[in-house]
């Protein structure tokens, strides 16, 4: 496997800065000898094994943006930016520690009392707890109203039963906040939605099968079982029946976040496709030389820079604490379309090689088909778009 991508013009963005670039090259160091050479073999046993999320805890990986006094760091948005990228490069099975950063953990941040932070957060920056979030069941997809799973509410506990499908880190988790049904007679179904954390080891949850999937095969992924699982109220993170708004309102920066990945999948397709038609001799001179290979490489660079730019301004409107409910929609199905455009394109450009196993660009072929399913499937977000824009 290469090397991580180089550095690009990083320090031009507005919201990195000297400090972020420092932090980028300690943490390229670290992935190049912690997880390159290992990924292949993680992607083999489809688990990224906890002693990677230990390993990323005690360098201060997990979380760094979480309040110090629960053993964060306090970092800015900018350093969540980088580790996400930087473990892309990487490959897309650490998506699961990406969400556990900056979709998971931020719900407790947000909306978790200070005994609920006291409880997970340190552990969950050690590497010691490991997140997930069930909201997928079976029959439902991306239509979160009509999630099935109930949670009654009986004394001091909630009784849960219901199945999840689909969920990431699913094998490795300790720790699940799970979507469920708390008033089934709500006047909508948007409402009586609430978040509970479901533990390991509460009586009552199981981990079911692994699941097969086509790529992201080090991305351990699962069905989660509740029959009659037994948790405290005081496992409830936020409002109970307001769950949906809370999904809602941190659905912005998880799908920003697939955005991020995917122009950073892009990129580091691109990165490979050129440095193998440099070095690839056909009919006497470089496959690079061609005009037709120059022609697709141009095309490439220009749709990949204009999502980039679309992305980085969507970043900075974020940090800002703009709502940008319909550019970060529009930004999550053009850039995983975007990422799938050009998966083929590149390895096209490889000739029979790109269809080997051992040349990474077969791996992001494959790999980057699901962007356009998860978080919300691309064409909810068009319908998201649709509704925005007043149709």
């Amino acid at each position: 496997m290469n090397g991580l991508m180089g550095d690009q013009k990083y320090t031009a963005k507005s919201y990195l800065k000297e400090e972020h670039l420092v932090f980028r090259k300690s943490l390229r160091k670290f992935l190049e000898k912690e997880a390159l050479p290992f990924y292949e073999q993680w992607e083999e046993n489809k688990i990224v094994p906890k002693s990677f999320w230990k390993k990323m805890g005690d360098m201060g990986y997990l979380c760094p943006w979480a309040d110090e006094k629960y053993g964060g760091f306090k970092a800015d948005f900018g350093y969540s930016i980088v580790i996400q990228e930087e473990l892309c490069k990487v490959g897309s099975g650490l998506g699961g520690l990406n969400i556990h950063n900056n979709v998971i953990m931020p719900y407790i941040e947000r909306y978790g009392t200070n005994e609920q932070k006291k409880r997970w957060f340190p552990r969950a920056i050690s590497g010691d707890l490991i997140s997930a979030i069930a909201m997928t069941e079976p029959g439902t997809g991306s239509d979160l109203a009509k999630v099935k799973t109930n949670a009654v509410r009986k004394g001091n506990h909630f009784i849960i039963n219901g199945e999840k499908t689909f969920i990431s880190n699913g094998i490795n988790t300790n720790f699940v906040i799970v979507v469920c049904r708390t008033n089934p007679n709500a006047e909508s179904p948007h409402k009586g939605i609430s978040l509970i954390v479901v533990e390991e080891g509460t009586p009552g949850f199981s981990k079911g099968k692994q699941l097969k999937k086509l790529g992201q095969h080090a991305y351990d992924t699962s069905e989660l079982i509740f029959e009659d699982a037994v948790v405290p109220v005081e496992n409830l993170i936020g409002e109970e029946n307001k769950g949906f708004y809370h999904l809602m309102e941190k659905l912005q920066q998880e799908r920003l976040m697939v955005a991020v990945s995917f122009i950073t999948f892009a990129e580091r397709m691109l990165e490979i496709t050129m440095n193998y038609v440099k070095e690839r001799t056909v009919f006497g001179q470089q496959l690079s030389k061609f005009q037709n290979t120059q022609f697709r490489i141009a095309e490439m660079a220009t749709e990949i820079q204009l999502g980039r730019t679309f992305v980085d301004q969507l970043i900075e409107k974020h940090i800002a604490g703009e709502n940008i409910v319909t550019e970060v929609s529009m930004s999550k199905w053009w850039i995983t379309n975007l990422a799938k455009k050009i998966a083929p394109l590149c390895l096209q450009l490889h000739g029979g090689y790109g269809f080997m196993e051992e040349y990474e660009i077969a791996r992001m072929y494959r790999d980057v088909v699901a962007g356009s399913i998860y978080a919300g499937s691309n064409e909810i977000m068009k319908g998201i778009i649709a509704k925005n824009l007043g149709l």
